[in-house]
């Protein structure tokens, strides 16, 4: 059977290092899921990998989109089920990295995802009303048509609180009724990263500092004057949305990476309902104990039945 190990965790545990370390040391290549990072232009404000760790290993999932493309659920399901095939074609190791637990789980547990094609119309007419009362009201109609979700969605994400909205009331059927399972046709194991919640909150109020140092204002500005709107999907994601609040002289820009910071507390208390510290498939290292990789590499060895192919970090011929 083929395998794969998947590296998940809230916003800056290390994922991306760890899943290139892993990809390294067994022969493998890493395979994105994060709903940010797909789109082309969008780098420093999605954390992406670096051009040097892209270098080292083959990376899937980034850079596949424009700004003003239309990204679901299910075209990422197909991408990423077309980068599995051609992996383990080649004898190679998937290892799934990112932090959007829709997307992580979705291809873990093999949802079977409608391909329910956009409304404009009423997603016009919902977010015009999240303009007016705010994002609570349909995050309140969410919770009356289907409670699942709405306990996974933040409150606050509008652009995803349209989509689910869009898809129970276009189908009849919530998201749960939609979203069938099967098992899976590879065998899996999940190594979770975690932080006691201050620590957590002090790497995510370093990065977004260390974002604004390496020119998120900058890649906004570019952003908007090649003529991506701030009321994009792709633009709504932390960081951009206080932005382009902050370029349109809504905010100072000390006002802007505070809001950044708070919401990506936010985000991050959002991945912990998706990986739960309870879930016995996650094998969870706490990585404010030390370098987490010999812990994940034994769960690679001992779950997966897999040897290590090279020294870990080691860049194979490069």
């Amino acid at each position: 059977m083929n395998k794969l190990i998947a590296v998940l965790g809230p916003t800056a545990t290390g994922k991306t290092e760890l899943a290139l370390r892993l990809a390294l040391a067994f022969d493998g290549e890493v395979v994105g899921a994060d709903s940010r990072q797909v789109y082309r232009g969008m780098d420093v404000g999605t954390a992406k990998p670096t051009v040097e760790q892209r270098a080292r290993a083959r990376h899937w999932l980034i850079d596949v989109v424009d700004p003003d493309e239309e990204f679901s659920l299910g075209r990422y399901l197909d991408l990423a089920q077309a980068a599995l095939s051609d992996i383990w074609s080649r004898g190679r190791l998937p290892v799934l990295a990112g932090g959007t637990g829709q997307y992580v789980w979705a291809l873990l547990e093999n949802w079977q995802v409608p391909r329910v094609p956009p409304d404009w119309s009423l997603r016009r007419q919902l977010e015009e009303r999240a303009g007016r009362s705010g994002s609570g009201v349909l995050h309140a109609d969410l919770a009356a048509l289907d409670p699942d979700a709405a306990t996974r969605i933040d409150p606050h994400n509008v652009r995803r609180l349209v989509r689910a909205l869009e898809v129970v009331l276009r189908t009849g059927q919530p998201l749960s009724a939609c979203r069938t399972r099967r098992p899976p046709d590879f065998q899996w194991a999940a190594i979770g990263l975690e932080l006691p919640v201050t620590e957590l909150y002090r790497r995510i109020d370093a990065r977004v500092e260390a974002m604004m140092a390496a020119g998120l204002v900058e890649e906004v500005r570019s952003l908007l004057a090649r003529g991506y709107a701030p009321s994009l999907p792709a633009m709504s994601g932390i960081g951009y949305r206080q932005v382009c609040q902050h370029l349109n002289g809504e905010l100072m820009l000390e006002e802007a990476a505070a809001r950044i910071k708070t919401e990506t507390h936010r985000l991050s208390r959002m991945q912990r309902n998706w990986f739960r510290r309870s879930d016995a498939r996650i094998h969870w290292i706490d990585v404010s104990l030390g370098d987490p990789f010999e812990g994940a590499a034994h769960v690679v060895e001992s779950e997966l039945g897999l040897e290590r192919k090279a020294p870990a970090g080691a860049a194979r011929g490069l």
